[in-house]
């Protein structure tokens, strides 16, 4: 029996789908996968809506087909045998091309075994009615996104064939059209179905990657805080409780020593190792509640927590301010008087003087802490640099101030004591 050519197909169909349809994608995106963050996760809800629109178009067109290939064989065929069975047939495929979504889009056996129905009904049905050969083209991107590669271009290629031996027996005459045309679609909708593959496990690794990447530099950040909170913590330590704590040691040994031959000076040491004890206490409050220093709670500022410091027994300390006072960060103030608490403590124990001198310079652009004393100084001269230092108290410094963007100098000589300056810029007031 003869029939009429059927129209172009549509070449434009995608492999975009929801899960398990023919023609359609794989069951996600790797915009779609767990864990897809930033730029990622808002391209994911906008690849799912495209996938649901090419979804719809492409099972329109599947149904638009059939029923165009049903009508075309009762326009043209009116009154034949083969019509009930051509009715039914047409019924099956459409059934089972609606069962699809619900078998997943893995390779499963019972999406084998469905595969396997859908292409036999649509053999009978070209077989009887070779006008149904284009509803082969969903085919082709069912076949590609559920079998193995190779099985699945096998599969296309006799599918191919069943359309060119279609279009042949619709023809009257030869048609060279008719035996290259459906190849060449087979073969871009192949091509096209495996460039967008290619894209997309491409674009799953890049995902993967950014994920892992993130995972990983959150980590880092994690590590990096925590060890920059382990050496604010032990820059805070030493320059607070271990002092005091040495104070402690020294004004109760130098009364343990006089107790017997001057108890007077022996009581004084006790009574001053009980206020340094008394700060003490409150500085291991403060770092467990990770507030201000306690000098600055009072609302007297850097100048009065500085005149307030002292260097121990036997020892002077003059404090100067010079220049217009400005209003200094917090970061800023507790920084240059834990500075001032190292150095003295240094001092203190180190130099053997008899008169500190702590010096605040508010210069405009920065505020300079100035901490001499007339002690031996140093037997090697360390200069600016960190090479020389020794023990946790300059590197600290040296840490608070760096953390700040300033810079700390050490000047000294043997004999003729030593200087310690803290400079550290401002921003400028509006």
């Amino acid at each position: 029996m003869t029939h009429e050519p059927p129209p172009a197909p549509d070449r434009d169909r995608d492999r975009a789908g929801d899960p398990g349809g023919p023609g359609t994608p794989g069951a996600a995106g790797a915009a779609d996968r767990p864990g897809a963050l930033g730029a990622g996760a808002l391209g994911a809800g906008a690849r799912k809506a495209d996938t649901r629109v090419l979804a719809a178009v492409m099972h329109t067109a599947f149904f638009l087909l059939l029923g165009a290939s049903v009508a075309r064989f009762l326009l043209r065929h009116p009154g034949s045998p083969s019509t009930p069975w051509i009715i039914a047939l047409s019924i099956t495929l459409a059934l089972l091309y609606v069962l699809g979504p619900a078998l997943g889009a893995a390779p499963t056996l019972r999406r084998l075994i469905w595969l396997g129905l859908v292409v036999a009904t649509w053999v009978v049905l070209v077989v009887l009615a070779p006008s149904f050969a284009w509803c082969a083209v969903p085919l082709f991107y069912t076949a590609l996104r559920t079998l193995p590669p190779r099985a699945a271009i096998v599969l296309v290629a006799l599918l191919t064939v069943f359309v060119v031996a279609a279009q042949l027996k619709l023809s009257d005459a030869f048609d060279p059209n008719l035996l290259l045309a459906p190849p060449a679609i087979a073969a871009l909708a192949t091509a096209v179905f495996v460039h967008m593959e290619r894209q997309a496990q491409s674009q799953r690794a890049l995902i993967d990657d950014l994920i892992r990447t993130r995972r990983e530099l959150a980590a880092t950040e994690r590590r990096e805080g925590t060890l920059a909170e382990r050496q604010r913590l032990s820059m805070e330590i030493h320059d607070t409780l271990a002092q005091h704590l040495s104070s402690q040691q020294m004004l109760l040994q130098a009364a343990d020593r006089t107790w017997d031959s001057d108890p007077a000076t022996a009581r004084a040491h006790v009574r001053t190792a009980t206020g340094i004890a008394a700060r003490g206490l409150a500085e291991a409050r403060r770092l467990v509640h990770d507030l201000a220093p306690p000098e600055l709670e009072g609302g007297g500022g850097l100048a009065d927590a500085l005149r307030a410091l002292d260097a121990g027994p036997g020892i002077d300390v003059r404090f100067h301010l010079e220049g217009t006072p400005a209003p200094l960060p917090d970061r800023v103030q507790s920084a240059l008087l834990r500075i001032a608490q190292g150095a003295l403590a240094n001092v203190r124990e180190h130099a053997h003087a008899r008169t500190a001198a702590l010096t605040l310079s508010f210069l405009g652009d920065q505020v300079v802490l100035d901490v001499a004393d007339d002690g031996e100084g140093l037997t090697e001269p360390r200069g600016a640099g960190p090479a020389g230092d020794r023990g946790h108290g300059l590197p600290a410094m040296r840490a608070r101030v760096r953390q700040l963007g300033g810079t700390l100098t050490l000047e000294s000589s043997p004999g003729e004591g030593t200087v310690l300056s803290a400079a550290i810029p401002l921003e400028p007031t509006g």
